[in-house]
This record gives structure tokens, C-alpha cells and sequence, in this order.
């Protein structure tokens, strides 16, 4: 796996354990989620968030409902490539923002500023890095980025249940 540079840089003052985790955790993300594509078409799904029950329901074309917890990590602005974070997003409650304060948290304890300030410019890239972190950091089952607009929501699910639309 080719070392991801923002990682590098943003990494480089410390003793490789930032570098570690956020590399497995991108590894992880990448194995989970062709586990989703083989198994259910995540892919392929159309998807649908409750915020308000804290849920993510994916569709697909087999007929299946597929159901999951969901954390919001952060967004990210196509039109000006910004990611605001899910810890401090005006639209996103508390409990939704648990996964995402797991990464804040991994930002303080190795002075990561990209995971600690609130707005920066990213890409959509690094935006999932972001979210592979926090689902690595939380035992999350998957990661989703959900379009809203000109707006990528960044999303961690938890255990699936499966059942017939």
C-alpha cells in the first residue's frame, strides 16, 4: 500500500504511531467495505439517513433493506473543498458526533491540528481518511459518504440487519 501523504506530512514530528493507526485503519476501511459490496451491493444501494433516529437505511436492487446505526464524521463542500467536522457541525446532535470526537480526540493526543480544527481545506480524499480513522477508532462496521447537494456527507455505520423491503 502506497503511503498516504498527508499522513506523512502531517505526522512527520512523531514516532510513527500516528502513521500506523491511520494507515491500518484506511487498510480496514477498504476490506469492510468490499465486504459490504460482495455481500449486500453497497455500491450499488441507495441509501437514506435518519438523523433524528440516528440511522442510515440502505436499498438495493435485490430487494433488500438494509439497516444501521449511523455516526456523522464530517462534510465535505465540493465547492470550495472545505471539511467541517461532525464534533462541532451545527447539524449534528451529540450522539451523532461520537465517532467523529474519537478522531478530535486522536488529533489532540498526537497534535494533529487537521483533527482537531473545526474547518479546514481538505479533499475528498482526505476525507476518508478522516472517516476510516473513526471507524477504526469506534469498531464501526463501515464508512459511507453520502451526497446532499453540492455537500459529501462522511458517515460510520455499525452492525447491519438485513431484511426484505
Amino acid at each position: 500500500m502506497t503511503p498516504n501523504p498527508f499522513l506523512r506530512i502531517h505526522a512527520a514530528q512523531h514516532d510513527g504511531e500516528p502513521d500506523l493507526t491511520l494507515n491500518r485503519s484506511i487498510a480496514e476501511m477498504r476490506l469492510k467495505t468490499e465486504a459490504h459490496v460482495g455481500t449486500w451491493g453497497l455500491d450499488r444501494a441507495s441509501w437514506a439517513a435518519d438523523l433524528e433516529l440516528g440511522t442510515i437505511i440502505f436499498t438495493n436492487k435485490k430487494g433488500l433493506k438494509i439497516t444501521a446505526p449511523v455516526q456523522v464524521i464530517g462534510t465535505f463542500n465540493t465547492k470550495d473543498s472545505t471539511w467541517l467536522w461532525g464534533w462541532d457541525h451545527p447539524s449534528v446532535s451529540e450522539p451523532l458526533a461520537a465517532h467523529a470526537r474519537l478522531a478530535h480526540d486522536f488529533g489532540e493526543k498526537y497534535r494533529l491540528e487537521r483533527y482537531t480544527t473545526r474547518k479546514i481545506v481538505s479533499t475528498e480524499t482526505e476525507a476518508w481518511n478522516f472517516t476510516a480513522l473513526a471507524c477504526h477508532l469506534a469498531g464501526a462496521q463501515g464508512g459511507y459518504r453520502g451526497p446532499a447537494g453540492t455537500t459529501l456527507v462522511f458517515m460510520t455505520f455499525g452492525e447491519v440487519s438485513i431484511s426484505k423491503a
